[in-house]
């Protein structure tokens, strides 16, 4: 058992007094009440001392806070109860928290760890006063929130507990807030096909609110142990749990991705060589899931999850509105198109990045909920979903068609907004959800149906049975079919074969007789199956980290006004419809095609198509983005419209254009005057209309049109007839 330090609270004087003079009077001035100081202050005043707090840091720190107590006392201060917080702990204190043992309890050490649960406050007894039935009090500090520390002996009449009865004076207590939250290694560090571990963190005083799940923190913590129990007897086993000295929250992202000064360069010569901009996207193109055959479609798909990786630039207006920089993607397609098999590897590509299915999330599910019996105590704690834990990542959501109804209305502002806002069980929060969404989609009835030449996405869309709204959340949705092409088909199958077959047996590597294919991390480039170069996972995990660390492109005058033109030109093509063929589908006639104004794009399709130019030019790690990247942004985007053949914005939240939900009104409208001798009553009309998923206003527009133009007319309020 160690010793512990006997002069432990003279050094502390001596370094209050010789060092923190000026933070000392701050604490007795009131404008303070507690001291913030780095390892490496003591570290440089007393080596010996600084090991001692690593060894010793329950003894050490109590013995501090009373040092300081005592000096603040001296210099005029009353009434005053200051403390120590120590940060910036050296790196041979940090550990992986799965490595943290019994070696460690009892000591001061730091882990790089992500928030998940946060409970509500509970006060705890700190300075507790016991009365003796002989009337002396008894002063008790409790050191321990496991147990309440109770007088052994009365020193006024000398009887041991047991004879006399001590009560706790509640109202001379003094208090402290606690609060206890869970923490979970960060996935970087997670072998792989391992559960992440994780731990219980006491946080008391100021620490209280000071961390909300999803955040990732460096904890400055000291393991502690209570016994296991069974029913009412304890075990020889223990439990590890946490208490917490000091918080350090992130303040630069993707440090935990560790870049060299070589490396660094490596990166910077790469982007040189490959300068032009073909080059490197397609080299890019290539490194994506390179063991997933590159079809036409998929190329593009591939070329727009490059930008995803690299992603926009989020930014803060004065007036403090947030314009979200991440890009997020859909992919519905039919079963067997390698869609999970491109969220896979996406999120073990991205920095931060997380997969998840929609039919097997956790209570929390996508977003936050505020659970009971998060910490044993039938409270309500808080709880981080897939987006929380996420933050300044990637989420690949799976099976997102089966995500529940209750996250299918939250996820809307977590999307846009990238705010998660909570209140439940008398917990109100905000949780940061700062991360791009790539998912992925299946259709109902297993295959998609084959769209029709006129037909947009979106009836692929209704397909999946999301929300149609949901689709506007979205900067670019993919249709993946599996349609036979035997020249394709050929190519595919061979790819599929050879990629197979030149695996390793897995059970001869568990059994090791075969080497594991593990690519030399060291490597910049690989070769895959069809002979073509590709950036290994780990350079291209560091050259992600690196480009959205330090780049932060604006777009020049030459790309705004290239980006302005295009949408200027996108919504006056569409403006009025008069020769828009589609009209004569819907049964519109000459005159009514030229009152139906169709929206082809909004300000979101132009925000969507700026992050696209600002992800392209921080590949190339420049800090402003140029026409040329803004070409490349023009590109992507308009031939996804295009594959997705959307012509009116409407599309987005109702799933049908102005003209078709037009036409649908006059359908409805002729059914109810055949059904009714000719007389259509406006509450009738819409109530068969929002059957079909058609507004209130939608019907009193097309009623008012056809009134105007004298289709219609009103022999009595609210109820028309064809004239």
């Amino acid at each position: 058992m160690t010793m512990l330090a006997p002069d432990a609270r003279p050094r502390w004087k001596s370094f209050l007094e010789e060092t923190m003079a000026d933070e000392v009077q701050r604490i007795v001035s009131g404008q303070a009440d507690k001291m913030e100081l780095s390892f490496h202050q003591i570290q440089t005043f007393d080596p010996d001392f600084a090991d001692m707090l690593l060894d010793q840091p329950t003894h050490i720190l109590r013995e501090g806070s009373a040092a300081l107590k005592t000096y603040c006392i001296e210099m005029g201060a009353q009434d005053i109860e200051p403390f120590i917080r120590i940060d910036l702990l050296p790196l041979d204190s940090r550990r992986d928290l799965r490595r943290i043992g019994h070696v460690d309890v009892q000591k001061l050490i730091s882990s790089e760890v992500s928030v998940t649960k946060v409970s509500e406050i509970k006060p705890r007894i700190h300075r507790s006063v016991f009365q003796c039935s002989c009337d002396y009090e008894t002063e008790i500090i409790q050191h321990d929130h496991t147990e309440l520390e109770e007088p052994l002996q009365c020193e006024g009449c000398g009887e041991r507990k047991g004879r006399v009865k001590f009560t706790l004076m509640k109202e001379k207590c003094s208090l402290v807030d606690n609060q206890k939250i869970e923490i979970q290694e960060i996935p970087e560090r997670v072998p792989s096909g391992a559960q992440p571990s994780t731990g219980m963190v006491i946080l008391e005083g100021d620490l209280v609110n000071s961390v909300l799940p999803g955040t990732r923190i460096i904890a400055n913590m000291i393991p502690q142990m209570h016994s296991e129990r069974k029913g009412s007897r304890k075990t020889p086993l223990f439990e590890i749990f946490y208490s917490m000295v000091s918080v350090e929250a992130e303040t630069t992202p993707f440090t935990e991705i560790i870049i060299d000064d070589e490396e660094e360069e490596k990166i910077k010569k790469l982007v040189k060589e490959y300068g032009n901009s073909n080059d490197l996207i397609n080299l890019l193109v290539d490194s994506i899931a390179p063991s997933i055959f590159p079809t036409p479609v998929l190329r593009w798909v591939k070329r727009s999850l490059a930008l995803q990786l690299f992603g926009g630039v989020a930014r803060v207006s004065s007036d403090g509105t947030r314009s979200r920089g991440d890009i997020h993607i859909l992919l519905m397609g039919d079963p067997g198109v390698a869609k999970s098999q491109l969220l896979t590897y996406m999120s073990n590509l991205s920095p931060r990045g997380k997969f998840t299915s929609g039919g097997s999330v956790s209570a929390a599910g996508l977003t936050a909920a505020a659970v009971k019996d998060g910490f044993s105590d039938g409270r309500f704690a808080l709880e981080a979903g897939v987006l929380p834990l996420s933050d300044r990542g990637l989420a690949a959501i799976d099976e997102f068609d089966k995500i529940s109804k209750q996250d299918t209305s939250a996820i809307h502002p977590a999307m846009e907004q990238q705010k998660i806002r909570v209140a439940k069980g008398g917990i109100t929060a905000t949780l940061n959800s700062r991360c791009a969404v790539l998912a992925a989609a299946n259709p109902e009835s297993g295959r998609f149906d084959p769209l029709s030449a006129n037909a947009s996405i979106m009836q692929s869309f209704k397909e999946t049975g999301l929300e149609t709204p949901l689709a506007s959340r979205f900067d670019l949705i993919w249709l993946l079919q599996d349609t036979p092409e035997p020249g394709l088909d050929e190519k595919i199958a061979r790819h599929i074969l050879q990629n197979r077959t030149s695996g390793v047996s897995e059970l001869q590597i568990e059994d090791k007789m075969g080497s594991e294919p593990i690519p030399d991390s060291e490597e910049i480039m690989d070769i895959g199956h069809d002979q073509k170069q590709h950036l290994t996972t780990n350079f291209l995990r560091k050259y992600v980290a690196y480009a959205k660390r330090n780049i932060h492109p604006s777009l020049d005058d030459e790309a705004k006004n290239l980006l302005v033109k295009y949408y200027i030109k996108t919504r006056n093509s569409f403006n009025r419809n008069q020769n828009n063929p589609r009209g004569s589908d819907y049964g519109i006639s000459q005159s009514d095609k030229s009152e139906i104004t169709e929206v082809p794009v909004t300000a979101r399709a132009l925000e969507a198509l700026m992050r696209l130019t600002e992800a392209h030019a921080r590949i190339h790690l420049r800090q402003t983005a140029t026409v040329v990247d803004a070409e490349v942004a023009k590109a992507i985007f308009m031939h996804w419209r295009d594959e997705a053949n959307i012509r009116d914005e409407a599309e987005f939240q109702t799933g049908m254009s102005k003209q078709k939900q037009s036409s649908l009104v006059r359908i409805i409208m002729q059914e109810i005057s055949d059904a009714n001798e000719g007389r259509m009553k406006m509450s009738q009309i819409i109530d068969a209309a929002l059957i079909k998923g058609i507004s209130d206003s939608t019907v009193r527009s097309v009623i008012s049109r056809l009134s105007t133009t004298g289709a219609i007319y009103e022999p009595q309020t609210g109820t028309y007839e064809w004239a």
